[in-house]
């Protein structure tokens, strides 16, 4: 017989047992959704993390403060006070792959507007910094380098602070007190949500590095320095340059350990891509053990229909059919019976992701990798189980097969 025949039979027998082939599939049918659901929702995940650190900008460096050890003591991250403004210039001077710096620092602050009020987080910047963050100011402007040079009372608030202290107003214009002292607000910078991490980056207000040096924290030092590379090949070369550059300039010995902490979201990245790996890959695990059941059951029916079936076996041999051709049917009905719960499977699976992601507001994705790799699986469970059974069936004597009540 052609394939064409041998699916015709094998779809035929299946169909004289409606429902104990429809049970059968649904194991099948269960694991391939599981599995399709669970990977959409892991590669999903994936992009989501990935995509919230490209947020933080692309092609970056961050400079930050390291610990200092006193008397035996280690204090933590951003402990020392030897960053400096100096120390960005120096970097933006002698560092060729650098095209753009942004000195930094933070304090938490109450800001004001009438009767309203926000505790939020001051970030200090230059002007830089909102094109090395990849982040635009959608209304009114961006403070200048002018207003950084000259410790200006102005700057630029995220939706969050916006919504809580003038809530349908336009912000743009107005004069808010941070710390008692009043800031005009110049622009509203684009809604970026949440961090990977949780925190609301909305909920900021951005100002003159010089300004909250001088006026609010009262302090001469930096916290952070953001730098842009030309190219994310340059990263490491650029990471190495920078470091060697500071500790010149922090005149560190040779023995001694870095006062600061260089960090790139690349490296964010590439360990979040790796943890989504892991996790997907663990979810499709355990989702697959569901097909594993469902191969069980396949066998376990087949087995059963060859008990069912002996005489027609007999009868099939009887009139010329060799062991190759019964096998081949028993075969071919454990693949068919697979490969349609697969492909039930699949659709399921993604309708499934698709509620997952409307429900709970989580992003999926279902990739055409994820459905080939289930479709063979599918395949590749009815094979695999319907081995023994239609071996089995292919090796019952013809004589005794007719004889069987």
């Amino acid at each position: 017989m052609n394939l064409r025949e041998v699916i015709r039979v094998a779809l035929r027998a299946l169909a004289r047992n409606k429902m104990r082939t429809i049970l059968t599939m649904l194991g099948i049918i269960i694991g391939v959704a599981a599995v399709i659901c669970t990977v959409a929702i892991g590669q999903g995940a994936g992009q989501q993390v990935q995509r919230q650190i490209q947020d933080l900008g692309t092609n970056m460096l961050i400079i930050f403060a390291g610990s200092v050890n006193s008397g035996g003591v280690r204090m933590g991250s951003q402990a020392t006070k030897t960053l400096t403004a100096d120390d960005a210039e120096a970097i933006m001077q002698h560092v060729p792959s650098i095209v753009a710096i942004s000195p930094g620092l933070g304090a938490g602050v109450q800001i004001v507007n009438g009767n309203q009020n926000w505790a939020t987080r001051a970030d200090g910047a230059s002007a830089e910094y909102f094109q090395i963050r990849n982040w635009p100011v959608v209304e009114g402007s961006a403070f200048s380098k002018r207003d950084v040079d000259s410790a200006s009372n102005v700057c630029v608030i995220g939706k969050t602070v916006a919504t809580q202290l003038f809530g349908d107003d336009d912000p743009v214009g107005k004069v808010v007190r941070v710390e008692k002292i009043p800031f005009r607000v110049l622009g509203l910078l684009a809604t970026k949500g949440q961090s990977t991490f949780g925190q609301d980056q909305d909920d900021t207000i951005i100002m003159p590095y010089t300004t909250l040096q001088k006026k609010i924290v009262g302090i001469s030092w930096l916290q952070t320095i953001t730098a842009e590379v030309d190219t994310q090949a340059d990263i490491p070369v650029a990471q190495q340059q920078i470091a060697e550059l500071l500790r010149q300039r922090h005149r560190l010995r040779s023995s001694a350990d870095n006062d600061f902490i260089i960090r790139s979201p690349d490296e964010l990245a590439q360990m979040a891509g790796a943890i989504t790996r892991i996790l997907t890959l663990l979810l499709g695990s355990i989702a697959s053990v569901s097909l594993l059941v469902g191969g069980i059951g396949i066998m376990n029916i087949m087995l059963v229909s060859v008990t069912e079936r002996t005489r027609e076996i007999g009868v099939r041999m009887a009139v010329g059919a060799t062991e190759e051709d019964v096998q081949r049917q028993f075969l071919s009905e454990a693949v068919v019976l697979s490969s349609l719960g697969g492909v039930i499977g699949i659709v399921l699976g993604m309708a499934a992701s698709i509620l997952v992601s409307s429900a709970l507001h989580w992003p999926t994705v279902v990739s055409p990798l994820s459905v080939l790799i289930a479709v063979f699986f599918s395949a590749a469970v009815g094979i695999f189980f319907g081995y023994y059974p239609a071996r089995k069936a292919a090796r019952l004597d013809p004589i005794e097969a007719l004889r069987y009540e």
